[in-house]
């Protein structure tokens, strides 16, 4: 006998049980809480070659991005072999062995074809969902969800979590007003939902309301600060408002207190926020050197091997900044190595690695050793394609943040002045537009305006 899900999926699953364990590491998928591997175990448990159950795991081997756990998952499922008859089960375990291959766009591929058949499959939409997120798809971050909207009910105890997917694939597609009013509503409608909170913050930042964006944060900080491991992301972005504000204090503060420090800091997802961060206080003169260098410290126990290369960028970043350059230059090499032993390889990584993730590493190298026309050689001409080694708007900012740094640093200021132009016209609320603006002025001694533009920053920060 097979049960259906809540949500009137077919499975093959061998009892309620079964079904009930699934949910609940759904849910805590949705969520970002801690109980997912448990809750599955338990599905196998009772059914030890439940394909759904297999293919969960399978997922959460490779998303969490941590070379050894998605190695250790692509062993166990090859060894259970699970199979099923139902096509949804059928396309599930093949966008399962497609991920752990390394082929993430198949395995999204793949998983639009179950949403069709099934748009009440969560599994496949929230799965698929982070895989668009993985490789930059920001189109599909926000189609996938909103193909299946129109199958789904306001009634349905998942219709914010689903509504939460599309408010951040809307803003990735910078639609930023319709972005706002759908996580709004998610968030209203679900105050738990840690990613729709996340989605709206990410439209405050696209538009440059860091004022707005704390308040908001503030509000809802019993919903965000605690119980979930999306925690630290959340407090990124409000790191982020308050660097726009010109806050370092509190900058650091949040650093230290919640980004890195003894209690976390030791997952790649983690440690990429916290590079990051630092990152963009070492572009505004702020060294950190001693923090780059505890970073730089765990970072070197993933560099290897090569599994993704947006983790591979915010590694460089940590080692740069630590001052560990042979480090850094040893990191690069290996990819070279990688690439070349891989001429021809279905793994997303490697396309990722070559076209994308070597040019901004080397940039990021190049930046410390002062060679600034070396990195515009090298960032300028990929400034528009950055997004096909993932991440989202906001966390690939640091890449065109580095750029212009770069050009202004190298007296390109003509450059500068018209990538900052262009920054200007899509954020004219951002002081850190403004504030760089003034210095490519300034470069090409258009001092009235330098002055004019440093004033305007310093209203938009007021």
């Amino acid at each position: 006998m097979a049960f259906s899900d809540s949500l009137g999926n077919p499975t093959s699953a061998n009892s309620p049980q079964v079904v009930s364990h699934l949910e609940k590491a759904l849910d805590c998928f949705l969520h970002f809480r801690g109980s997912m591997p448990t809750e599955i175990q338990n599905a196998l448990e009772l059914d030890t070659k439940n394909p759904l159950a297999w293919s969960f795991k399978a997922y959460l081997g490779v998303l969490g991005t941590e070379p050894l756990d998605a190695a250790a998952a692509r062993a166990a499922f090859l060894q259970a072999k699970p199979q099923s008859k139902l096509p949804r089960e059928q396309g599930h375990l093949a966008a399962a062995e497609a991920l752990l291959d390394g082929d993430f766009l198949q395995a999204g591929r793949l998983l639009e074809e179950v949403s069709i058949v099934n748009p009440r499959d969560l599994l496949a939409l929230a799965v698929g969902h982070q895989i668009d997120f993985f490789t930059g798809n920001s189109r599909m971050l926000r189609d996938r969800p909103a193909q299946a909207l129109g199958a789904w009910s306001e009634s349905d105890a998942n219709y914010p979590n689903l509504l939460g997917m599309l408010a951040f694939g809307l803003e990735e597609m910078n639609q930023h007003d319709r972005a706002f009013e759908v996580g709004f509503e998610a968030v209203e409608r679900n105050p738990q939902d840690v990613w729709a909170l996340h989605a709206v913050g990410h439209t405050f930042e696209e538009t440059g309301r860091f004022s707005d964006g704390m308040k908001y944060y503030d509000a809802r900080a019993g919903n965000w600060t605690n119980g979930n491991y999306f925690i630290i992301h959340n407090w990124w972005h409000y790191a982020l408002f308050a660097l726009e504000a010109g806050d370092t204090t509190r900058v650091l503060e949040i650093f230290d207190a919640v980004l890195f420090n003894a209690d976390n800091g030791g997952l790649a997802l983690q440690l990429l926020d916290a590079s990051a961060l630092l990152w963009r206080l070492r572009l505004e003169g702020h060294r950190e050197e001693i923090r780059f260098s505890k970073l730089a410290e765990k970072w070197m126990h993933r560099i290897e091997p090569a599994f993704y290369a947006f983790n591979d960028m915010h590694a460089v970043m940590a080692l740069v900044g630590a001052g560990w350059l042979s480090e850094a230059e040893q990191l690069i090499q290996s990819r070279r190595a990688w690439l070349e032993s891989k001429p021809s390889s279905s793994i997303n990584n490697a396309v990722m690695t070559r076209e994308i993730g070597l040019p901004v590493c080397q940039a990021i190298l190049e930046f410390e050793r002062g060679h600034f026309a070396k990195v515009v050689a090298l960032l300028y001409p990929i400034r528009r394609r950055i997004h096909e080694f993932g991440g989202s708007h906001a966390q690939r900012d640091v890449v065109l943040k580095t750029l212009i740094e770069a050009a202004l640093r190298g007296k390109s200021y003509q450059l500068a002045q018209a990538m900052l132009s262009e920054r200007i016209a899509v954020r004219p609320k951002s002081p850190y537009n403004w504030l760089k603006f003034s210095d490519a002025l300034e470069g090409i001694g258009a001092q009235t305006k330098a002055v004019l533009a440093r004033a305007e920053a310093a209203r938009v920060r007021n």
